[in-house]
């Protein structure tokens, strides 16, 4: 078995690799994160992203990722949106 990280939150080793590719740009690791996040059936993005910053921020303060996580983790801390249908109907 190929050694992806030990975080079992990134089986795929998505989040791990993209720390691991030299010149990799913000558009590219957002690509990533969002395969990551849509990847599985996550029960709280906020825990995982959350995870994902103490394994790799310290190390990596500077890297396209860790802004991207940064960035989604405030984004899954935001509350009251409401999506779908609900959002769409007029209110009167």
């Amino acid at each position: 078995m190929v050694f992806k990280g030990n975080l079992s939150i990134d089986p795929r080793g998505m989040i791990f690799e993209s720390y691991r590719i030299d010149g990799i740009t913000i558009e590219e690791c957002r690509m990533i994160f969002l395969d990551w996040a849509l990847e599985g059936s996550k029960t709280d993005l906020t825990e995982d992203i959350n995870i994902l910053l103490e394994e790799y921020q310290e190390k990596f303060s500077n890297h396209p990722m860790t802004s991207v996580l940064r960035s989604g983790l405030l984004k899954s801390k935001k509350t009251g949106r409401r999506g779908g249908r609900s959002a769409r109907k007029s209110v009167t």
